[in-house]
């Protein structure tokens, strides 16, 4: 039963994930970098930050949890977090050349495969004596496989879509659409986008010993995301500059509209760390699904964008037998998240 309850819990966040670019359509005058850092601060800081709070006993600190432990470990898991905020960058261009659904499905199948074989392939290199690799059972093996297998059907999908309509329909279901162009950068997006569960697999140990399982995961999502905080903030500040977008955050007519959506979309983004957590906190007597969860949350994320997507019309004057292939890729990606269960 607990393990249906942290599957519900992964769920639920992987839905408020996925649900998390419909209020920025609600930002008025504001360029994609103002908004993008602005959503960013609550997404990336401000909501992390809160949330690490959980996993501080009484009477303990979040400085002295970073000062007591290893170094280096901390150090990693802030690289990959910068790392991870560059796939984050190309993540909302893959959304604007691909749409919501199909953008997110590459990108976040890209980063659901290698998110779950990298972490513990990087913390053997340097930990050997650890044995990280251990966890990497035939049970996680095969899991990832089929939900790449799942995003392949989905990638299939997306093709036929783009081999069938004509220009003008592609435009009117995403304005920017471009196949060839938003696939490179959903794949990108993907590869670096996984090093954010690389950088949870080094802040592991990041935790206080009392501390409840369910919140043990959260002062690591912090670091990462502070990381990733500082990629976006560099590049979202260069377009400022760049495109001359700073009058941006003087437009005080609209703060309040805009200060609102972008609060709503970085709660609704964070929410899928830290149901992460809670869920991994249920799943403690599975390692094949704590060492997969990552997989789960990603094609989740993946079926519940698609599920926006058919919302949104991206999938508006498709064939019959394109929406099949379509709704063949969600199947499989539902039953790859209880794959190493059911091979346990």
């Amino acid at each position: 039963m607990e393990i249906i309850i942290g599957l519900i819990i992964i769920a639920i966040g992987a839905f408020c994930q996925s649900s998390s670019y419909v209020p920025i359509n609600k930002i008025k005058e504001w360029s994609w970098e103002s908004y993008w850092i602005v959503q960013g601060l609550f997404a990336w800081l401000i909501l992390p930050f809160l949330g690490a709070l959980l996993a501080v006993p009484e009477g303990r600190s979040l400085f002295e949890l970073f000062t007591d432990a290893n170094a280096f470990n901390v150090g990693m898991t802030i690289l990959f977090g910068v790392l991870w905020g560059v796939g984050g960058l190309t993540f909302g261009l893959s959304m604007r050349y691909l749409g919501v659904a199909l953008g997110q499905s590459i990108a976040l199948g890209t980063c659901a495969g290698l998110g779950t074989i990298l972490g513990p392939v990087f913390l053997n290199f340097f930990f050997p004596e650890q044995d990280p690799l251990s966890k990497l059972t035939s049970a996680v093996i095969i899991g990832v496989a089929v939900t790449l297998i799942g995003i392949a059907i989905i990638g299939v999908a997306g093709s036929m879509k783009s081999a069938s309509l004509s220009e003008e329909e592609k435009k009117q279901a995403v304005k920017d659409f471009n196949f060839p162009k938003g696939l490179a950068i959903a794949l990108l997006a993907g590869f670096m986008s996984g090093c954010f569960n690389v950088g949870l697999t080094f802040g592991a140990s990041i935790t206080f010993p009392e501390t409840d399982a369910m919140f043990r995961g959260l002062p690591a999502t912090f670091l990462v995301t502070l990381g990733g905080f500082c990629t976006n903030a560099i590049y979202c500040f260069y377009q400022n500059s760049r495109n001359k977008t700073w009058s941006d955050y003087g437009k005080t007519d609209v703060w309040g509209n805009n200060l609102v959506f972008c609060l709503l979309a970085g709660a609704l983004w964070y929410s899928q760390f830290f149901g992460l957590s809670l869920g991994q906190g249920f799943l403690v007597d599975s390692p094949d699904l704590m060492t997969f969860s990552f997989c789960i949350l990603m094609a989740l994320n993946v079926t519940f964008s698609n599920v926006w997507g058919i919302i949104l019309k991206e999938w508006k004057g498709c064939s019959p037998k394109t929406i099949a292939v379509l709704l063949l890729g969600l199947c499989i990606l539902i039953i790859s998240s209880f794959v190493p269960q059911l091979l346990a």
